[in-house]
């Protein structure tokens, strides 16, 4: 039986033909329903991002497991949590069948390579501190399944992203997340609302992991890395914010704590750099917890 995403909407029946405002507003719509997949999977998702955060506090890695679509859109959401939320790069493995430097043919192909996904989950030495985000439209890719599979018999807590109601993914993860995000407008074209859906459902999974993790102070980010003028003027404004002090007092913490906002903040707040960073590992890093510490 063919998965979900597979199907043939008659609805779209001649949309080759359709006038440009048609065809656009049926590509819209179809976005629009592949967002809304993701409301009533919010539960689903805070489940999920509780088992990741208590992997990832106790010094674990979290791993993406993905082919094709599915896998670049694991891919970008993996990279960006460095930049975001300062998230080390170590503690991010990325499982993407093919990688992303091969071949288009290759590329496709790799997703059926379930000995690739045995040989990389050996290699990383996924085991028990880890937690692990597979991600499938159809939820069943051979290389995703084999991954999650393995993964879980070493321990690893596992969390599966499909569109597929039947998908095995579902099945064999410790969390299953389904999206009904519906048959694509252009039939089987994962890239479009099941590629939107999974971007939507990992954005809010990861996000709520860092917040967990203690990445967030407030609404701002409060772990990231100010890596050029823009983020260094907004790393300013974010520590003049919780220090409740001005522009220049935290551009001076930050110079002081080679713009680390957390330090930063505490810097700011009157403590040493020394003793500003003894707080937060106290703290497990947490901005909040070490702005209310006490010896």
């Amino acid at each position: 039986m063919a998965s979900r995403t597979e199907e043939f909407d008659l609805r779209f029946a001649g949309l080759d033909q359709w006038s440009d405002a048609d065809f656009l507003m049926a590509l819209w719509e179809g976005q629009m329903r592949a967002v809304a997949s993701v409301g009533p999977v919010l539960t689903d998702l805070a489940t999920a991002a509780n088992g990741i955060a208590r992997r990832l506090g106790g010094g674990g890695r979290l791993v993406y497991v993905g082919a094709g679509t599915s896998g670049t859109v694991a891919w970008q959401d993996a990279k960006e949590l460095g930049g975001t939320f300062g998230w080390p790069e170590e503690h991010t493995i990325v499982m993407l069948a093919g990688g992303l430097q091969s071949a288009p043919n290759e590329f496709n192909g790799a997703e059926d390579d379930v000995d690739l996904a045995a040989r990389e989950i050996h290699q990383h030495e996924i085991g028990e501190n880890d937690a692990v985000i597979a991600i499938a439209a159809s939820g069943s890719t051979p290389y995703t399944v084999r991954a999650i599979e393995l993964a879980r018999k070493r321990g690893a807590f596992t969390v599966a992203i499909c569109n597929n109601p039947d998908g095995k993914l579902i099945d064999i993860a410790d969390s299953g997340i389904f999206l009904d995000s519906a048959p694509e407008v252009v039939a089987g074209s994962t890239r479009m609302g099941a590629g939107t859906a999974q971007k939507a459902a990992l954005n809010i999974l990861s996000t709520l992991v860092m917040n967990k993790l203690g990445r967030l102070f407030d609404n701002l980010m409060v772990g990231m890395r100010a890596e050029n003028i823009k983020l260094h003027e907004r790393a300013i404004r974010i520590v003049a914010h919780i220090a409740s002090c001005d522009g220049a007092r935290a551009k001076d913490a930050l110079t002081q704590s080679d713009f680390d906002i957390r330090t930063a903040v505490l810097v700011a707040k009157g403590h040493s750099i020394a003793r500003a960073k003894e707080i937060l590992g106290l703290s497990n890093g947490n901005l909040r917890a070490a702005l209310e510490y006490r010896d």
